[in-house]
């Protein structure tokens, strides 16, 4: 039976403008990676915080999102133009964090290497150590792809996992983009099991949290005050391997440098109960990721809606 919503099931017409779409979207990230490294890096980045300022004026929705968001969490504690500088600052650091993105493959020795330096290395290093394998508990803060390739660079052993992009030249793009830059690459639907054999061989991977996602297995559970719909998979894997769970953040800071923060190792001890300790394991680390955030908010994507399965519903 055919999952409904595919784009075989759409009409002719919608098919051909999809297809498009996304034809222009790979063709448009193509041109911005050429165009990228074509200029010196202080032009890429300048032009890409411009651009991230214009998506901001150009896209009502996307404002509309972000605003409603921030309501969510900080309530009348923060106010209208409050919201609109935090939001405005957000797109901008996100276009100059995706030209440093299109850059990482040519330039990441040269240019970008020297402006990240590392706080917390320490609690890493300590966890990586045991042998037992590392999760790096991160989020939709900052840039998280250079956090894996500075860490990597280190010395350390360093996959990543993630969702594949719903267009497969993209996902390759962004896969080959991953593995010349020294990270092993596991999508969500790869078997548990290789993520699992991938730590107990005492290795480390880096997996974003903050998203609310039907596709992964979630348990409902507060999230800045407000139940939401979590992944859990990365903490029942970690459970089993034994592995050391580390919540971290790459932020970008002035002058165009990278801060990685990384903060002591979220333990807890086992109850017996692995759904129990699965559920105390995830509230902790996402409270560990939501400090990261609240202290550098305008870093956080916060045109995802966390709260987008109502509470109730299963996963």
């Amino acid at each position: 039976m055919t999952p409904v919503g595919r784009s075989r099931d759409l009409p002719v017409p919608m098919r051909v403008l999809k297809k498009l779409k996304r034809s222009t979207v790979y063709g448009g990230t193509r041109l911005f990676i050429s165009l990228c490294n074509r200029v010196p890096r202080r032009v890429a980045v300048f032009v890409a915080g411009w651009l991230g300022l214009a998506a901001w004026k150009l896209l009502p929705r996307d404002r509309y999102r972000a605003h409603r968001h921030l309501w969510l969490v900080y309530g009348d504690r923060l106010s209208w133009s409050q919201r609109e500088n935090l939001g405005r600052t957000m797109f901008v650091n996100f276009g100059r964090n995706l030209a440093d993105m299109a850059r990482m493959r040519r330039h990441y020795a040269s240019e970008i290497r020297p402006l990240v330096t590392v706080e917390g290395l320490e609690h890493f290093d300590a966890a990586y150590r045991q042998g037992k394998g590392v999760i790096g508990i991160t989020g939709h803060i900052g840039n998280f792809e250079l956090m894996g390739v500075h860490v990597a660079s280190l010395g350390y052993d360093i996959a990543v996992i993630g969702r594949k992009m719903y267009d497969a030249r993209l996902d390759q793009l962004l896969v080959e983009n991953r593995r010349a830059l020294g990270l092993t690459n596991f999508a969500t639907t790869d078997s548990p099991h290789k993520v699992l054999s991938w730590l107990r061989s005492g290795r480390a991977i880096g997996v974003l949290i903050d998203t609310d996602s039907r596709r992964v297995r979630s348990m409902f559970m507060p999230a800045f005050g407000r139940l939401s719909n979590t992944p859990v998979g990365q903490s029942i894997i970690g459970l089993r391997a034994g592995a050391a769970f580390v919540p971290m953040a790459c932020l970008r800071c002035g002058g165009g440098r990278y801060r990685i923060v990384i903060r002591p190792q979220v333990e807890i001890t086992a109850s017996g109960d692995l759904q129990a300790d699965v559920r105390r394991l995830t509230l902790l680390c996402t409270k560990a990721l939501e400090e990261i955030i609240h202290c550098h908010r305008d870093q956080w994507i916060w045109l995802h809606n966390r709260w987008r399965t109502p509470a109730g519903i299963a996963p």
